[in-house]
């Protein structure tokens, strides 16, 4: 099962680097990170609780799925704010 997801993109010149993450079961967050030059200018962090129904939080599966959704939604963000 993959533990994250990374990506680049360049906005106006600019490098952002991506980077999505599974804590576990025993930390169940999702956590992403935007970095720019090296340094954090944004964290995200959700509980498995926030992203996922009640059946879902220990179904490997479907916690990909909202790390993976996460991870869109983000870029998608990304793009959308810098002109």
């Amino acid at each position: 099962m993959q533990k994250g997801f990374n990506s680049d993109i360049s906005i106006n010149g600019l490098l952002y680097h991506v980077q999505t993450e599974d804590w576990g079961f025993q930390n169940p967050y999702i956590v992403t990170h935007v970095f720019q030059s090296g340094a954090v200018i944004k964290r995200i962090k959700s509980s498995y609780e926030e992203l996922l129904p009640k059946e879902a939080l220990k179904d490997p599966q479907k916690i990909q799925l909202a790390m993976k959704t996460q991870h869109e939604v983000i870029l998608n963000l990304i793009q959308k704010e810098k002109p």
